[in-house]
C-alpha cells in the first residue's frame, strides 16, 4: 500500500536487515589520515565558536564526553566476558588498557596514584595522537587537545558510576612531550571504595 514502509533484506541469499544483524567486532582501525582530518576539523569548528584557550579545551572535553559514553557501551558489548568494574584501580586499568587500545591502537603508557592525595590518579601518555598532528597557533599558547581524551575518560567514568573531575595537562619537557590525564574522584566514590 502507498505510504507503508517495510525494511526488507537486500536482494540475495541469507541477508538480514541491518537492525537484525549482531553487533560484531568490525574493523578496529580507522586510517590515521582520516582520524587526523576529522579531529582537526572538529578543533577548527570549536575554535571558531570560542574566544579563549580554556573555552576551547572545555568544548573539546564536551565532545570527548559523548564519545566516552558510547565507547564504554561499545567495548562492554564487544567483550565476551565483560564484567562491571567496581573498584577505582579496576576501572582505570580498563580505560588505560582496553579503551585506549580500542581508540588509539595501543594501551596508555602508565597509570599511577598521586602520592600526596588519595583521590587523584594519573594516566600518562608520551605522545597522544590528538596532540601529534595539531599545530597550535601562538594566540592559543598552551592549548592541550588531549582535553578531548580527558572528556572521553570522564564519559566512561560517569557511565560506570565513578563521578570525577578529569583534566589534561602538559607535564613533559620541550624535548620529551608528555600529557597527563588527571582524574580526581568525587568524595562519594572514595567513601564507597573504603567500604570494599
Amino acid at each position: 500500500q502507498k505510504g507503508d514502509f517495510k525494511m526488507s533484506a537486500p536482494a540475495g541469499r541469507g541477508h538480514k536487515p541491518l537492525v537484525e544483524r549482531p553487533l560484531s567486532k568490525g574493523k578496529n582501525e580507522v586510517s590515521l589520515s582520516a582520524f587526523c582530518f576529522l579531529f582537526s576539523e572538529m578543533v577548527q569548528y570549536q575554535q571558531n565558536k570560542v574566544n579563549t584557550t580554556q573555552e576551547l579545551e572545555k568544548k573539546l572535553a564536551e565532545n570527548g564526553y559523548g564519545v566516552g559514553l558510547r565507547m564504554s557501551e561499545l567495548c562492554f558489548f564487544r567483550e565476551k566476558n565483560a564484567k562491571r568494574e567496581i573498584k577505582i584501580v579496576g576501572i582505570l586499568s580498563y580505560i588505560k588498557d582496553n579503551i585506549w587500545k580500542t581508540m588509539f591502537g595501543k594501551p596508555a603508557d602508565s597509570l599511577e596514584r598521586a602520592t600526596d592525595k588519595q583521590d587523584e590518579y594519573m594516566i600518562h601518555e608520551k605522545e597522544p595522537l590528538v596532540n601529534t598532528y595539531i599545530s597550535v597557533p601562538k594566540e592559543y599558547g598552551h592549548l592541550n587537545c588531549a582535553s578531548f581524551v580527558a572528556g572521553v575518560v570522564h564519559g566512561i567514568l560517569d557511565s560506570a558510576d565513578f563521578p570525577a573531575r578529569v583534566t589534561a595537562h602538559h607535564t613533559g619537557t620541550a624535548g620529551e612531550p608528555r600529557t597527563t590525564i588527571l582524574v580526581k574522584f568525587a568524595p562519594e566514590v572514595m567513601a564507597r571504595e573504603a567500604t570494599m
